[in-house]
């Protein structure tokens, strides 16, 4: 396999946008992407990867991505005949398309390759249209096997299954009974989770794409409305939309380009991907699995990682995620989140782009939104949100929902360039 390099991402304003269109979105996230890769038009771009989960529900069942790039087609701006691959993965959408890119390069069959994820999720005046397009991440074919599996796991963790009387979606009812499972099996508290939601809002509140740009302390967090206990809304990641793109070449296409942009290129060092299953509460996640190819095939560990962007559709989210990447024992991520470690300035920064209850989840551009902010901390571009001396990132992007784990879930590894 070859080495693949991140010549350029790019990443829209999350948050309600009702005015905007897909193709607005799509427009806006690859022309972005093209002007950070200095090129006017997409001429080098042989393939690429249409991430989106939503479209469907709001009459666009097909050729997504030919319906979103044929204005960029019409307009120059695209190639004409080069193939666009639409791919769906739940929440993990966006991190799919990239590992597509990514495998397009690393095989030696493409020197560019296009990934963008987009996506609308809210629907001004029709809450319903929103939830169908979130119960397309769970089985609507069998819907008894995952409510068995519920009420028997709801029971385990003293917090029975009834979404009817929820404040929120089954995916919340979902964390909320593994932080419930969490929280008595290891002595795990409410206030952890605040703790991390308290954090990734003030590093939201200094990201200028993020959809939620203030700060909350960890009393507001707590005391903020119930959606299904022991998460509150300040825990839980918003509805919005947005989208993300990534440019991915191979050595010898990043060879070509002038010094400066030579000069921001982030190389993957792995994109690695894995499924599902219903499992037992105290069985490891499929983020651990997909962690540990990652680190299998880059020759990473743990303790090489500077900083992370993880998958807090919850803020629970990112205490179990640190246990099953392995920067936490199993019951420890908690305490880790309460020292201090994972904010800007501790040891291992986590989600300083504001994670997914700040900056937002439009769910189909997610997983490259973490790649933008990954790219941004690696090569120095950050802000006033950097962190110092970053050298390797891990992003990790689950999505959809088979019992406690995620239907499929992505690990990537990036290094950031050379000085």
């Amino acid at each position: 396999m070859r080495d693949v390099y991140v010549l350029a991402t790019s990443c829209t304003n999350f948050g309600k946008r009702p005015d905007d269109s897909f193709k607005d979105l799509t427009r806006e996230a690859y022309l972005d992407v093209l002007a950070d890769a200095g090129w006017e038009k997409g001429t080098p771009i042989e393939q690429a990867w249409f991430g989106n989960c939503g479209m469907g529900t709001l009459g666009q069942r097909n050729i997504r991505g030919q319906v979103c790039f044929t204005p960029l087609v019409r307009d120059g701006l695209f190639p004409e005949r080069v193939p666009l691959i639409n791919v769906e993965g739940g929440c993990a959408t966006a991190s799919m398309a990239f590992h597509g890119a990514w495998k397009d390069v690393a095989s030696g069959d493409m020197e560019v390759s296009l990934a963008i994820g987009v996506e609308k999720t809210f629907v001004q005046g029709d809450s319903a249209r929103t939830l169908e397009i979130f119960e397309g991440g769970i089985d609507q074919l069998d819907p008894h096997e995952w409510m068995d599996y519920y009420a028997k796991r709801g029971e385990e963790a003293g917090k029975p299954f009834n979404p009817k009387i929820s404040g929120g979606t089954v995916f919340m009812d979902t964390y909320a009974m593994q932080a419930a499972w969490h929280m008595k099996t290891y002595g795990t508290t409410q206030e952890h989770i605040a703790l991390a939601a308290s954090k990734n809002h003030w590093h939201g509140s200094m990201n200028p794409k993020a959809q939620y740009r203030f700060e909350l302390s960890v009393a507001e967090v707590l005391l903020d409305r119930e959606v299904s206990w022991p998460i509150t809304r300040s825990m839980a990641a918003p509805i919005g939309d947005g989208a993300a793109a990534a440019i991915l070449v191979s050595a010898d296409m990043l060879a070509k380009q002038p010094q400066e942009i030579r000069n921001r290129a982030v190389k993957v060092r792995a994109s690695v991907l894995s499924g599902g299953k219903y499992r037992e509460p105290s069985e490891p996640g499929l983020s651990q699995v997909a962690a540990k190819k990652a680190y299998g095939k880059s020759g990473l560990m743990p303790q090489n990682i500077d900083l992370i962007e993880l998958h807090d559709a919850t803020s629970f989210c990112e205490i179990f995620q640190l246990e099953m990447l392995g920067f936490a024992e199993e019951g420890k991520g908690g305490e880790l989140v309460a020292k201090g470690e994972t904010k800007l300035g501790g040891t291992l920064p986590v989600n300083l782009s504001g994670g997914l209850v700040s900056k937002g989840h439009p769910v189909g551009a997610t997983g490259l939104s973490m790649i933008h902010e990954l790219g941004l901390q690696l090569r120095g571009e950050a802000g006033e949100r950097q962190a110092e001396k970053a050298r390797i990132g891990l992003a990790e992007n689950g999505g959809g929902v088979i019992g406690f784990d995620e239907a499929a879930c992505s690990v990537v590894l990036l290094e950031a360039p050379l000085k």
